[in-house]
């Protein structure tokens, strides 16, 4: 069922929003060569908490760490570890959720590592691209399926594939809420949108081909032939005028 967020629930999600993309930014800040996935996770949760705020994602299903940290080849769900020490060249997704008062902000963006390929620099251009254009179809009589279309014609258009099985998603006061988001789909189908609904647009690129596998860890999703991988997320949410993108580090 489908939560339509009333306009004080709507500023409390603004304000988890706010947390999670200044936590984001933070990853983002510390995400340097020689630094481990395991600090940056601690760096993160540290703000988080910090600001009054908890990580959802910690024990969500058995998930061991506070976020995830998906390096190159994987593409979501990265186990923060003492190990994965990031280098030069990489290319690392940082999936944020933030909870505050109730309500869940969650957001991703992919960074480059030092200098980067120009091959990962127009997967990650793409990408990023991508999800303004699902995000400029989120509004009011709009259907999901504007959303879908608009994100898969724009990956596609660069000779890139959307990740097969895994989706955008309703956010509020669970991390994962109906409706789902899919990131292909036809323009005039699925769910109509209404104001209040708020939706986690999440486009997950592949390089070459949709395919993916779960690692022996049962979280670490990767491309099956090892090529590059990209994520970037918004929570946004359906007004009566334009899209409100609600994780961003200040409204």
């Amino acid at each position: 069922m489908i939560q339509i967020k009333n306009p004080t629930e709507l500023k409390a999600m603004m304000k988890a929003g706010e947390l999670a993309a200044q936590a984001l930014a933070l990853a983002g800040k510390h995400a340097v060569a020689g630094i481990s996935t395991w600090e940056l996770d601690k760096i993160v949760n540290d703000y988080i908490v910090s600001k009054g705020g908890h990580s959802p994602c910690k024990g969500y299903g058995g998930f061991p760490g506070h976020n995830c940290f998906s390096v190159n080849e994987e593409l979501i769900h990265g186990i923060p570890s003492k190990k994965r020490i990031l280098r030069d060249g990489d290319i690392l997704s940082c999936d944020i959720v933030a909870e505050l008062d109730g309500f869940m902000g969650d957001n991703t963006k992919t960074f480059m590592i030092g200098e980067v390929s120009d091959e990962a620099k127009r997967l990650m251009k793409y990408t990023e691209e991508a999800l303004y254009k699902g995000i400029e179809q989120a509004v009011a009589g709009n259907r999901i399926g504007d959303i879908s279309h608009a994100i898969q014609t724009h990956v596609e258009s660069g000779g890139y594939a959307c990740a097969e099985k895994f989706i955008g998603h309703g956010v509020g006061r669970e991390m994962h809420e109906d409706p789902e988001v899919p990131n292909e789909g036809k323009a005039g189908r699925g769910p109509r949108l209404m104001p209040g609904m708020t939706i986690a647009i999440e486009p997950m690129v592949n390089s070459h081909f949709p395919n993916v596998k779960i690692l022996g860890d049962k979280w670490t999703v990767v491309t099956t032939d090892g090529s590059l991988s990209c994520h970037f997320e918004h929570t946004v949410a359906i007004t009566n005028g334009e899209p409100m993108i609600l994780t961003l580090e200040s409204h």
